[in-house]
């Protein structure tokens, strides 16, 4: 009697813990868990710093636009070094001379030559200069590619998470998987404990001999070594499972055992456009393109202006007359440079043909892997339904050896080979129910189905 309870509960646990489903309380509960990994999974925090930095970027190059202020001062002390000799007295004394006797005056009197030092002596010269650019052909394009490389890093950003989510997934179905196993080891091991206590006493009542104890005992030390195995594997999972989450390895992990089939094999309407790895090409090409305008800006002219507003006099002298503005438009146009622009527009084009090779690459590599998950699904759905039958027959062929092995018409290697059936099957459809999920969220990975918040 004993023993078919264990049957039943063996039956039981068997289909609502390995038939599994994927209804709304399990989504909620994986989708929170998927939420708070892309919260706080460190490598995507690094890629957001990183984002970060490009906005800030962006930012710096449409400042360039704007005005720029400075303020700037110089002061000079010097002595001796060159000078310009004028000589006023040669010059003027002369005629000065000539000038006293006709007037009979004082007048005129007499100078002398001058030696004017080349290098001010206690001279300042402070000022607040403003430039703005006009025309700058540079700027204009340094701004869309950083504008650009914006966008290019949103989607390496977006690329992280959805990897994170497929790996949050992955990790939670192998989880469920264990924590299956080692309920099904555990209602093994009671199920061949049973066994020996059942061989022991028909021992003892002379119905079978010593081998049939001894191999029970050995099937619980079997089943009790399997048991430990699974558990660590538990274990392991577990851990795994909180590392991607950022959360200290032994937390525990919500358990939801409502599944009870595996996912639909529902392919329309499934392609690789969406697919952040080609979105970032397009930008990539894109920023190639705008490196080739920049690589040409040379042909533009820049144009800017700058303003003035300071004060220079000497002995630290400040007024109306040391005060002074200048005002300066200036143009630069590059005219020769023996090549050197032709070749940056010769790399750029290169880069860019480079890119479209690689695009044409990527996708079709992106279609092969797609094509290659689906096959994996079917796969493993056939799988799944073929060990739903082999684990049905493998409960009824046991529940029989059982009664024969009771009645004296079945020998102990028949009810241990059912035994042993029955156990792996069970195992088999815990393995192929988890499998179709994981090829699921492979597809949903290659497809970049999961819409990420």
């Amino acid at each position: 009697m004993k023993t078919n309870k264990l049957i039943k509960g063996m039956a039981f646990t068997g289909v609502c813990g390995l038939l599994l489903i994927f209804p709304a309380k399990a989504q909620n509960t994986l989708e929170a868990y998927i939420d708070q990994g892309l919260t706080s999974n460190q490598s995507v925090q690094q890629q957001g710093f990183i984002l970060e930095k490009n906005i800030y970027a962006l930012k710096e190059a449409k400042s360039m636009f704007l005005p720029e202020v400075s303020f700037g001062a110089t002061y000079t002390k010097t002595h001796g070094g060159r000078t310009i000799d004028v000589p006023l007295g040669d010059l003027l004394n002369n005629t000065y001379a000539t000038l006293n006797k006709l007037t009979g005056s004082t007048s005129f009197p007499q100078v002398q030559n001058q030696h004017i030092l080349i290098n001010p002596d206690n001279f300042y010269d402070s000022r607040f200069r403003t430039t703005l650019p006009i025309l700058n052909a540079e700027l204009i394009y340094n701004k869309r590619i950083k504008s650009q490389q914006v966008d290019f890093q949103k989607e390496e950003v977006l690329l992280y998470k959805r990897e994170l989510v497929k790996d949050i997934k992955k990790a939670y179905y192998q989880y469920l998987k264990a924590v299956n196993a080692v309920e099904i080891y555990t209602s093994a091991l009671s199920l061949v404990k049973e066994g020996l206590r059942v061989n022991t006493a028909l021992q003892k009542n002379d119905k079978v001999n010593r081998t049939a104890v001894l191999r029970s005992d050995n099937e619980v030390a079997r089943i009790s070594a399997s048991l430990t195995t699974s558990r660590q594997a538990k274990a392991s999972a577990k851990n795994y499972f909180n590392f991607l989450l950022n959360r200290p390895l032994e937390d525990s992990i919500l358990i939801d055992n409502s599944f009870s089939h595996p996912p639909s094999e529902n392919f329309s309407d499934q392609s690789v456009e969406k697919r952040e790895e080609l979105s970032k090409l397009k930008i990539a090409k894109d920023i190639n393109g705008n490196l080739t305008g920049l690589a040409k800006s040379y042909l533009v002219p820049k144009i800017g202006t700058s303003l003035d507003l300071g004060s220079q006099a000497f002995d630290w002298k400040f007024n109306s007359s040391s005060r002074y503005y200048l005002f300066g438009v200036s143009l630069e146009w590059s005219l020769f440079s023996f090549g050197k622009h032709s070749y940056r527009i010769k790399q750029a084009i290169a880069d860019q043909q480079s890119i479209s090779a690689q695009t044409d690459y990527v996708k079709n590599q992106l279609l092969t892997e797609l094509s290659v998950r689906k096959n994996g699904l079917i796969s493993s759905m056939a799988q799944y339904r073929a060990s739903l039958t082999e684990m049905h027959t493998a409960q009824t062929y046991y529940g029989d050896e059982l009664k024969l092995y009771k009645e004296g018409l079945a020998i102990y290697i028949e009810l241990l080979d059912a035994q042993n059936q029955l156990i792996d099957t069970r195992l088999q459809a815990n393995i192929s129910l988890y499998d179709t999920w994981i090829a699921n969220a492979e597809i949903e990975r290659a497809t970049a189905g999961f819409p990420i918040k």
